[in-house]
């Protein structure tokens, strides 16, 4: 993303923005998020990037897309082995998706209707 010297984000930045900013052509203004703002800007963030992943399929927006996946699951207690933890009991039961099956659609089995 590209900052401007005069402009309005209000928006969740990484820690180092900052400074960046300020080395190089501004200063920025800036506050501390409460922990309900923080989680809100989380997903706000979450939706920015999977936006920006899915405009570009550049694989380094999967990258900022599972750093605001980490800082949220953080924030709700969930470290990143028990994410992983979850994620794999997921997959073992529904399994992932290297079948690339695509659901069109269900009719009705026979073996349901009462004949």
């Amino acid at each position: 993303m590209a900052y401007s010297k005069n402009a309005e984000y209000n928006k969740l930045v990484r820690d180092n923005i900052p400074e960046i900013i300020q080395s190089h052509w501004a200063t920025p203004i800036t506050r501390i998020a409460s922990n309900e703002e923080f989680f809100e800007r989380l997903k706000d963030k979450l939706t920015e990037e999977v936006k920006e992943y899915l405009e570009s399929t550049d694989t380094q927006e999967l990258a900022d897309i599972l750093e605001v996946i980490y800082a949220l699951a953080e924030q709700q207690n969930i470290t990143r082995d028990k994410l992983e933890e979850i994620r794999l009991a997921k997959q073992a039961s529904r399994w992932a998706f290297k079948r690339k099956i695509i659901l069109e659609r269900t009719v009705e089995s026979v073996k349901d209707t009462i004949l």
